[in-house]
């Protein structure tokens, strides 16, 4: 294999956190020779427009995705749950415009009806809005690493095996990460182990916050604004190391040198996913209406409704003096 694709990375809308600048993303794609690659912001798609033109005119294949939050419970419970305040991450990629339209809906609602400390998704959604997405079980913030951490490993296969169904046969993928970070190293073998029990697809990935090894400083003073920590007691929790850097096709090759199909299976997904998108419409949302009326009249008679109701109320005054 001559080629790698990141699918997890996160830009400058990964607010205080990332530090990958949109336009500099297919550029450094470009000079690592990519063909593709993903953006997968925290719990938000502000970025996805931009760095989906952005990656276009430098002839690059986008990527839409995101990294969820994942509620332990209901979305509606707000609280901290299990011992976490934000919920477990999940990385969520789109192949075409139906995951789309549902990675909208999830993230969306995330922040409308789940939104505690983050915008959260449950289980319950992502039920119902999986079709046209593919999903990698995420960092060590995500479930399947945690309850291996934790010592439960009959834990961590539930949840991939149910994770498996929700995303559909080859859809979901064991994702495996090395930043040098002992917990990483700790959880790598599990993590083999569970997708092999499961018969699951391993995916490497670079947990890219920044896109060359000597920003790692500036991306750590961001994390300690956003912490409210200091940078002189050390490295933010989790960005210990120089490592979360976007890595060329060679040094991702060294690092999984023994999963060989976890750094193929990156390309497989890149190319899954196509999405096209099109902007010389203007997409309006269907709103519906009384019958015999167009959304434009109806409109007209609510406005026309709310003025005249304002104005009874002493809300309103004619003229301007």
């Amino acid at each position: 294999m001559n080629e790698f694709v990141h699918l997890h990375l996160h830009s400058e809308y990964s607010l205080l956190d990332g530090a990958c600048r949109i336009e500099d993303i297919p550029k450094r794609a470009k000079e690592c020779g990519h063909h593709a690659v993903a953006l997968t912001d925290h719990g938000v798609m502000y970025g996805a427009i931009a760095f989906y033109k952005a990656c276009r005119k430098a002839g690059i294949k986008p990527i839409v995705g995101c990294e969820v939050y994942v509620a332990p419970g209901s979305r509606f419970e707000k609280g901290p749950q299990n011992g976490t305040r934000t919920g477990h991450h999940l990385v969520l990629l789109c192949r075409n415009m139906t995951g789309y339209r549902n990675l909208m809906y999830l993230v969306s609602h995330g922040f409308t009806e789940g939104f505690y400390a983050k915008p959260r998704v449950d289980m319950e959604l992502l039920r119902t809005h999986s079709e046209g997405l593919i999903a990698l079980s995420a960092c060590l913030a995500g479930r399947i690493p945690q309850q291996l951490l934790g010592g439960n490993f009959e834990g961590a296969q539930q949840t991939a095996r149910e994770l498996s169904a929700v995303f559909g046969e080859g859809n979901f993928y064991i994702e495996i990460q090395d930043h040098g970070i002992l917990d990483q190293k700790q959880v790598l073998p599990e993590l083999v182990r569970l997708a092999k029990e499961c018969q699951l697809p391993l995916v490497a990935t670079n947990d890219c916050h920044y896109l060359h090894r000597d920003e790692a400083q500036t991306q750590a003073i961001l994390t300690c604004i956003q912490t409210n920590t200091n940078i002189n007691d050390g490295r933010p929790l989790g960005f210990e190391t120089d490592e979360f850097y976007y890595k060329t096709t060679a040094e991702m090759q060294a690092l999984f040198s023994a999963y060989p199909e976890a750094l193929e299976n990156t390309v497989k997904i890149a190319d899954q996913c196509e999405l096209e998108l099109e902007f010389s419409t203007v997409h309006l949302p269907h709103y519906p209406t009384p019958s015999g009326m167009t959304s434009a009249e109806y409109l007209r008679m609510l406005t026309l409704k709310g003025w005249e109701e304002r104005v009874r109320q002493g809300m309103i005054g004619y003229g301007c003096g």
